[in-house]
């Protein structure tokens, strides 16, 4: 697979790590987009607005001479319709503990590439059901810090693996890229 020298508009180290994964050569820039919700705006529709907005973001940041595509990707842990984004505390990632036990919820992943010529877009909607979490179980992940940072509170490739019962999808794009939907994207930039 022919994959092309590209940006990532990301710092994640789990981003970083799975473009390395399937062998894409990348350069990290760091991009500061609004991640606000808009009213009445739906889960898919939002992850993939700021996925583009990511990507777009980081192609406006290139001179004309550095001009190469552009990665962005944003990912939204979904609970009965609500959007649960990274917590803002501690009382805020126990509350999306307390909400995800015992729960399936979904796990919604863009991937966004911007071209000179073009915007990509792929979603990814993966399926996760977390055991009953018991306050102990919650009190020691919140301990750990490992959820601060991440969307519904948690890392499926961290400890909260020892909460996860099933998956339904995409590992990858519950981590934070959907390496398929990305390869796909890739190719077709490289076409």
């Amino acid at each position: 697979m022919n994959l092309p020298q590209i940006y990532l508009a990301s710092n994640s180290p789990r981003r970083r790590e799975l473009l390395t994964q399937i062998g894409v050569d990348f350069t990290v820039l760091s991009v500061d987009v609004d991640e606000s919700r808009f009213d009445k705006e739906s889960a898919d529709d939002y992850v993939q607005r700021v996925a583009i907005a990511k990507a777009q973001a980081g192609w406006n940041s290139l001179s004309q001479t550095e001009k190469k595509p552009v990665l962005g990707s944003d990912t939204s842990v979904v609970l009965a319709g609500d959007v649960l984004g990274k917590p803002s505390s501690e009382g805020n990632a126990r509350d999306m503990l307390q909400r995800l036990s015992g729960q399936r919820h979904q796990v919604m992943t863009a991937v966004a590439i911007v071209t000179a010529e073009k915007i990509w877009i792929e979603l990814n909607t993966s399926s996760v059901t977390f055991a009953t979490l018991s306050r102990e179980d919650i009190d020691w992940y919140l301990s750990t810090q490992e959820g601060v940072d991440k969307a519904g509170g948690y890392a499926v490739q961290g400890l909260a693996a020892l909460f996860i019962e099933k998956i339904e999808g995409s590992y990858s794009a519950i981590m934070g890229l959907p390496l398929r939907e990305t390869g796909l994207l890739l190719t077709q930039v490289a076409g």
